[in-house]
């Protein structure tokens, strides 16, 4: 899949109703392309958590207007799903993603000095760190 468009209207031939029912959690999973133009923008939203994200976003159901007037609700989950295994292949959790990151320790593992130490250093800080 290429556009969020072509899974909005995979989703309404598998659930019901039309593309534009769908588009908006189709664009919110590849809103992330703003970020990173190739395959790796998944790597922030199509995985398991993500699919539960969609879901806290856009509520446990979708409200879709059917041809005939009826609403139906179709679980925001299972389009999430949908989306996730049209384009990864199968359902893969952000444990898959992170585990193809590889360390850069120049700058991934440098944390700073925690405020404690920095006033050990630097004594007049003393009040700056407690708020006075």
């Amino acid at each position: 899949m290429a556009h969020a468009y072509h899974h909005a209207v995979s989703s309404a031939r598998r659930f019901g109703g039309p593309p534009e029912a769908y588009i908006a959690l189709h664009s919110w999973f590849d809103a992330t392309k703003e970020l990173f133009g190739d395959f790796r923008h998944r790597a922030l939203r199509h995985h398991t958590h993500g699919i539960f994200e969609a879901e806290r976003v856009f509520g446990t159901t979708l409200s879709i207007t059917m041809k005939s007037g009826e609403v139906k609700q179709v679980p925001t989950r299972l389009v999430a799903e949908q989306h996730v295994i049209e384009d990864m292949g199968r359902l893969v959790t952000a444990a898959d993603w992170l585990g193809c990151i590889r360390p850069d320790p120049s700058w991934m593992n440098r944390p700073r000095k925690l405020s404690r130490e920095l006033v050990a250093e630097n004594p007049q800080r003393t009040e700056e760190v407690r708020g006075g």
